[in-house]
Order: C-alpha cells, then structure tokens, then sequence
C-alpha cells in the first residue's frame, strides 16, 4: 500500500455499501467543514463522498464506512475504564460509534472522571484547572482514532488511573519512524489512513500533519506536568501521562541507576540494562538520549565497540 502511495482506509468495503452509511452524518460533516473553510461546500452528500475518493462507482469505501456508519461497529472499539488498582474497575465504557462520535465520547468520558479546580487570577477571574491539559488529552484520543491499525483485530484502550492515565492503540509506529524521531520531532509525517486523516483535517479536528506531539509535550509542560511516555509495546503504541511531578522523580531514579551501571560497566548494552532495571530497550533509549542531550553521558566510538563515557 505505501508503494502505491495508498492506504487501507482507501480500499472499497466489501461487506457495506450506501444503505449502511448516515447521509445525515455527511450533512454535519459538511456543516462544521464550512464553518472553517474559506469557499464552502455546496455539493450534495453523495457528491461530497465521491469528489473524497469515499463513494467509487457503487463501492463505498473502508473508511467511508467508518467515518459515517449508522450502526456501532466492532472494528472501531475503544474500551476505556477507571481503575482504581491494576484489576480493580471502577467504571468502563465501550464505544463502538463512527469515528467523528469517538472522539466526543472518548472524551466525556475522560472528563468525568477527572478532577477540576479554579484558580484566581490577577484579573479577579476564576481559571479552571483540571487534572491535566485537555487539549493534550483531546490530541491525543483523536491521534489514536486518525492512526489506528485498523487491520488489526485488537481493541484501543484507554486505562485511567488515580496518578496517570494510559492510552493503548494497534499498530506499531510505521516504518522509519522511532519514539526518538517522534519525540524530538525528526521526522516526515506518515499516515497509516490518509482518507480518515484528510477528512479529520477538512473538519478541523486535526491542523496539521505531524504536528500534535509536539503539541502534545508543549502543553504538558506548560502546565507543569512531566513529560508523557511514549513506547511502542506488543504489537501497538502506548502513551502514558502523568498527574503529578512524581513520574519526574521516578525519571530521575531510573537515570541514576542507568548512570551507575555505566559507571560499572561502560560497555553495557541497551538490551542489558533494560534486564537489570526491568524497562524496555525504548524507555532505556529515551533516557540515553536525554542523558546525552543534557550532557551527562557520551557515547565513544561506534554502537558495536564504543563505550559509554560518563560525565
């Protein structure tokens, strides 16, 4: 499919056609598309699907389906739940809408359970202040509906604990692409669905390809929070953001530990240092690389047969 510059999402549906899609559903779509467009649509919706690549001949497409479905489907399941312990639920929800409705309903439910105060500021004003930005949370539940495998029979998940909340997706970062690049911002923006992408962009749901991780760490920061971890783990990627300073702490625990056992051993290996303090070789990378960065470690000649030099 990237040979030929394509996407799963493009391929026509062989199990729904017309009668399965929300014509009322491509009304709204149409509608809030124009709120921010400069000329406005004025197609009719089965115009619109096909001048999108979403209606070809009489074959509607995969993503057509599901960005516009009148009924829940499986493929598109989000389970999320409240955790109060790594077994113990507190409350779930299972969403199984079209993918515009996900995000909406992903989020009210996030909301819910997340704590707000109101902060005073100097013009007399109330602030309001929930647990975490959520405009973070936001970017991050619609960047898990935009590049979800959808070839892959798993469910996304989203775990909300009292300190942090977890965000799992199927599909592992596409080829190329490492939590590293995708951190510090190295890297082209590809897209697993260019058709579910394109029409998330068209309503302003998403502004710009590969933009929103960098968003995503801005906010964080500006409200004070650690930075969130990311990993791919399994056969998916999984993000984690933290409510308070005490995953700065556990960063910087883990750093020293990484630290001491270069000074024991300047030729261990990312592999053997994930063993002994019981991290993945991703985490293990991501602190090498800040550590690096900060100037605390240097890496001497190459990967094989260099060595660790420590500052």
């Amino acid at each position: 499919m990237q040979s030929y510059q394509t996407s799963w999402d493009f391929y026509p549906d062989t199990r729904h056609g017309l009668e399965d899609i929300s014509l009322e559903k491509v009304n709204k779509f149409i509608e809030i598309s124009n709120r921010i467009r400069l000329y406005p649509v004025l197609d009719d919706p089965l115009t619109v699907l096909k001048k999108f690549e979403l209606l070809k001949e009489a074959s509607i497409t995969n993503g057509c389906h599901l960005l516009f479905t009148t009924e829940d489907i499986l493929l598109s399941t989000i389970e999320i739940g409240r955790f109060s312990s790594a077994i113990l639920i507190l409350d779930s929800i299972t969403i199984r809408k079209d993918l515009f409705s996900e995000v909406d309903a992903a989020l009210s439910f996030i909301r819910k359970h997340l704590s707000r105060s109101y902060v005073i500021t100097g013009d007399k004003q109330r602030e309001e202040r929930w647990d975490y930005p959520l405009d973070a949370i936001r970017e991050i539940v619609v960047n898990m509906i935009v590049h979800r495998d959808y070839m892959d029979s798993n469910d996304s998940m989203i775990k909300i604990f009292d300190d942090r909340i977890e965000f799992f997706n199927p599909g592992r970062l596409l080829a190329g692409l490492s939590v590293e690049r995708l951190v510090h911002g190295n890297y082209v923006s590809s897209i697993r669905n260019k058709q579910i992408a394109t029409l998330f962009k068209e309503a302003g749901i998403i502004e710009k390809y590969g933009s929103g991780i960098k968003r995503i760490l801005e906010s964080m920061m500006s409200y004070g929070l650690p930075d969130p971890l990311f990993e791919e783990i399994q056969n998916g990627f999984r993000v984690i953001v933290f409510k308070t300073t005490q995953k700065t702490t556990q960063k910087t625990t883990t750093r020293d530990q990484l630290i001491e056992l270069l000074r024991e051993n300047r030729k261990m290996t990312r592999n053997e240092i994930a063993l002994i303090l019981g991290k993945s070789q991703n985490t293990i990378k991501e602190h090498l690389s800040r550590l690096k960065s900060e100037g605390r470690v240097e890496r001497v000649g190459s990967d094989r047969d260099g060595y660790w030099e420590v500052k």
